[in-house]
């Protein structure tokens, strides 16, 4: 299909060059041979009147005018693939939709694992392809390879529209065997004791409750450092170790481990968690299925 002399398959085509910065790796990635990704490329140049991408060495790189380029053509393709899977309507009963979700694996054990358990009976053809989070997430919605991001208000992008999935309160867990938890906790015995603390992604970032306990000023001893939420109860099991963790998870947890929980010993600011979505998908029918199916399930998770 032609559009103003353009074949719209070459906007594929130019979104996998700029990806792999390979004539080789972009052929492989959407199953064409060499040549013809050669040829594609070569199509590109004598329509945009510019190289797109040069050789040096062993690597291609974009040109100032591929760089300008790029943002435009991923938006339109976003917007195709959008349109692609938009319909008037949407019958959970008998959708095949497949849904991108962008989670930390403790909203996975808060809310999308027991929702899945009732999609099961309320949508039996829809997929949900759970995507873990990282410094790279809010390009995933950008570029139309994620449908919904879930996650703290502070990570959500200014450029497409979010709305509040649900607010979460923070509390102290432990073994159940561990004696702190015969008696309330004060702030003296949740500081001297011994923590896991969860830091995410390839940089390590902080999680929302380290981050606010460091803000107040609340500084533990960090025991262990874990990569992920879920992780957390096995490394309390057994030991006089704490860690701070979301309300909701830790009800999950409790299910499953012997660990206790308690309120803070002090005052602690809610997590605003969010929901964010293209803004070309904003009337997906679709999309406002899963994501009040999504409130559903956070307010009947709610302690």
């Amino acid at each position: 299909m032609r559009f103003r002399g353009l074949d719209l398959n070459l906007l594929g085509v130019f979104e996998g060059l700029m990806q792999t910065r390979s004539v080789s790796g972009a052929a492989r990635q959407m199953n064409l041979s060499q040549p013809a990704m050669s040829a594609a490329l070569s199509r590109l140049r004598d329509y945009f009147g510019d190289q797109l991408l040069v050789t040096h060495g062993k690597r291609m790189y974009p040109t100032a005018f591929a760089e300008s380029l790029a943002p435009q053509v991923r938006e339109c393709l976003a917007t195709i693939e959008s349109m692609l899977a938009t319909s008037a309507s949407f019958d959970p009963l008998t959708s095949q939709r497949r849904f991108r979700l962008i989670a930390s694996d403790y909203v996975v054990a808060a809310i999308i694992a027991p929702l899945l358990e009732r999609l099961a009976e309320q949508a039996p053809g829809v997929t949900i392809q759970l995507i873990s989070p990282d410094d790279h997430s809010s390009q995933l919605i950008v570029d139309g390879k994620a449908d919904v991001m879930i996650a703290p208000e502070q990570f959500m992008s200014t450029d497409h529209p979010s709305e509040l999935l649900f607010e979460e309160e923070h509390v102290v867990v432990g073994w159940s065997g561990n004696g702190l938890f015969e008696q309330p906790i004060d702030e003296a015995g949740f500081l001297s004791a011994g923590h896991v603390a969860v830091a995410i992604g390839s940089r390590s970032n902080a999680a929302f409750a380290d981050r606010h306990l460091a803000i107040l000023g609340k500084v533990r001893r960090i025991e262990v450092s874990a990569s992920s939420f879920t992780t957390v109860p096995w490394l309390l099991i057994g030991t006089p170790r704490l860690a701070v963790m979301h309300k909701r998870l830790a009800q999950a947890a409790a299910r499953m481990f012997p660990i206790a929980s308690a309120p803070l010993p002090f005052d602690f600011p809610l997590m605003r968690e969010m929901v964010q979505f293209h803004h070309t998908r904003a009337q997906d029918e679709g999309l406002k299925w899963l994501r009040s199916r999504l409130r559903d399930m956070a307010y009947d998770q709610k302690i």
